[in-house]
């Protein structure tokens, strides 16, 4: 039976959104269905002051160089339920000449427009593969008056999505690690790592469509983290006006004025005095948070504040009657006394201090939570995690990086470049098409280039954390040698197990929970060597770990808690840390550009004689002993 007063119920779909570029005024939507603003009509221009965003998103940067492009972006939440909306936009452009019907406002030889789709389910590939087809009927109708297949589309998405469940290949559609391994090869690695650690991370490639496709390629890697890791990743605050974006040539950094909440995490992280965020709350599986977050504190119907004055988030007014800890992302319970106090005063310090506490110095109210091992029965349990507020499996997983500050933005318009050094984004992994990202290399702690398959990390001491172990190569090689031996096997086509891209989800699965049973056992140094000494004194620091440790979970128990490739140091290690070394290293590249320059030369010539010849001898023998000396140092230091 309905309570009173609840909305309507309606299906995963939200809204179909027509967004096009006007001479004039720019990116602009067009049309929405149901409108996005309610009270107003489906071609108003109005948009919710928390999707303000939105048409600079739907509508990518540098979209008239290419013929058509698929985007997938998240917005924040406007409604109570506090979940992140997922976006899935396909750009088209026409020439005007082709229209049937040509308004007057188009004055451009192109037309160009995208339309998107708003959903409350992470379903990018089977969105995209449904949207592509009726954005072609709807450009192939000559006139962008015939709406009525978009509403169409929205009834029949939502009819034929209502019971789809999150488990299954379906939330992997368009997404493939197998393309990604071949691509990044032992690198995948090194990206899983530095989401863990929770660093700043920046993809950069155009087309906007290989550049989501490649970072949730990333995610998916992550157990769970696809189907229920990121409904608090798009939890930021916009700016309070449009003419405040138009200011872009000043792109240097600019500390917005307020901060939402108090921070309870990651003081260790290099933040900062700066490094608080937000702390936006949500709940799955039913359960209503009262938590407003910012100005998504407005009722569900879309209602805007009437001045655009940041509102604090305030203590809810409902507790969940199995525990008032589950309406709180946090692991601090001190915040729960501040209902009382005068909305706006910061307590940072007093938050910090009780989150930096040793677990057995807190009190019995932060004890670790247990969570009982499920039975197998071919379906993940899932469980809402009292203190993350994602739904968890017996294994703690997703974890919870995606929450309280660390945004998942698969595109970033040049509109959002001030979330890089908003002091309530604690970091980020975001993608961006635009060279003014890239140029901004003090706003992230990496930058992945997809193009050439090149990871960026600019603090040497990062880059001596994320160097991997002889344990991590081994598994790396693993899995490039699995890929690469069933690459043309034209039957396969990706969806056989071994080396398919269920296959390496797996590998990314087992290695994850084999650190995690690490991180358990006492006296576990030399276990947890396997993984680098350095990264898991630094991951230990991460606010995804310090949730994850707050519960005990007895099905690790039953996981081996060893690297899955530990073993005796040998001579095959030897050549995995040699390639690794030429690959990565700017003497290697040197060796290999010297070594093609003498191959070259010795081709030309017929003899190894010559001027040349000699001087490309000589210059390769040069920087490979001066390479090779800096290898001989790194392969002792394994040894010891």
């Amino acid at each position: 039976m309905e309570k009173r007063g609840a909305p309507p119920p309606r299906g995963p779909v939200l809204h179909i959104v027509v967004v096009g570029f006007h001479h004039k005024k720019g990116c602009q939507v067009e049309f929405s269905y149901p409108p996005l603003m309610p009270g107003e009509g489906h071609d108003s221009h109005g948009l919710p002051e928390e999707w303000k965003y939105l048409p600079f998103l739907a509508l990518p940067d540098g979209a008239h160089n290419y013929q058509e492009d698929t985007v997938f972006f998240h917005l924040p939440p406007r409604c109570g339920d506090q979940t992140t909306v997922y976006g899935v936009s396909c750009y088209r452009q026409i020439e005007a000449k082709a229209l049937k019907v040509r308004q007057a406002d188009i004055t451009r030889e192109t037309v160009q427009k995208s339309v998107c789709v708003l959903s409350q389910l992470p379903l990018y590939g089977l969105l995209q593969a449904k949207l592509q087809l009726i954005t072609h009927a709807y450009f192939e109708e000559k006139d962008f008056s015939q709406i009525s297949i978009l509403k169409e589309l929205y009834d029949h998405m939502n009819s034929s999505l209502g019971g789809t469940s999150l488990e299954g290949s379906q939330v992997y559609l368009g997404l493939s690690p197998r393309d990604l391994v071949l691509h990044f090869r032992h690198k995948v690695l090194i990206l899983f790592k530095l989401i863990l650690l929770e660093k700043k991370v920046l993809f950069y490639i155009s087309p906007v469509n290989r550049l989501v496709g490649a970072l949730m390629t990333v995610l998916s890697l992550f157990p769970g983290m696809i189907e229920h890791g990121l409904t608090d990743c798009s939890h930021y605050r916009p700016r309070k006006s449009i003419s405040e974006d138009a200011v872009l040539q000043e792109i240097t950094p600019r500390l917005d004025d307020s901060v939402s909440a108090a921070d309870t995490s990651n003081t260790n992280l290099g933040m900062g005095k700066g490094g608080r965020k937000m702390a936006g709350n949500h709940s799955l599986g039913g359960q209503n948070t009262n938590v407003p977050f910012s100005q998504s504190e407005k009722i569900c119907n879309g209602a805007q504040s009437s001045n655009g004055t940041v509102q604090h988030l305030k203590v809810p007014s409902r507790t969940s009657p199995e525990s008032s800890e589950s309406e709180w992302e946090t692991l601090d319970p001190s915040i729960l006394e501040e209902s009382n106090m005068k909305e706006g005063v910061r307590e940072n310090a007093a938050s910090e201090q009780a989150e930096n506490l040793p677990s057995e110095c807190r009190s019995s109210e932060t004890l670790p939570i247990t969570v009982q091992p499920q039975a197998n029965t071919g379906h993940a349990v899932l469980v809402p995690g009292l203190v993350s507020g994602l739904e968890e499996d017996q294994y703690g997983m997703p974890l919870a990086i995606f929450t309280k500050g660390y945004l998942c933005l698969p595109y970033m318009a040049l509109q959002q470049h001030h979330l890089l050094s908003d002091v309530t984004v604690r970091g980020f992994v975001a993608g961006a098409t635009n060279i003014l990202f890239r140029q901004q290399k003090h706003l992230s702690d990496a930058i992945v280039e997809i193009e050439d398959a090149h990871v960026q990390i600019h603090d040497p001491e990062l880059r001596k954390i994320l160097n991997p172990t002889t344990a991590d190569l081994r598994f790396a090689d693993y899995l490039v040698k699995h890929v690469t031996e069933n690459r043309d096997d034209v039957f396969l086509d990706g969806t056989g197990w071994e080396g398919g891209d269920e296959w390496i989800r797996a590998q990314f699965s087992a290695y994850l929970h084999a650190l995690l049973a690490a991180v358990l056992q006492p006296d576990n140094e030399k276990t947890l060597s396997d993984f680098g000494t350095p990264f898991v004194v630094a991951w230990k620091n991460t606010h995804n770990y310090r949730v994850w440790n707050s519960n005990k979970h007895p099905a690790l128990a039953e996981v081996n808690s060893s690297h899955p490739f530990q073993g005796q140091y040998s001579v095959s290690d030897v050549k995995l840390r040699l390639s690794h070394s030429v690959q990565n290293s700017e003497r290697g590249k040197k060796i290999g550009n010297v070594m093609v320059s003498t191959s070259r030369n010795v081709v030309q010539t017929g003899k190894a004689v010559g001027q040349s010849v000699g001087g490309a001898f000589t210059s390769a023998k040069s920087a490979m002993s001066s390479w090779f000396s800096t290898f001989t140092q790194s392969t002792q230091s394994l040894g010891d």
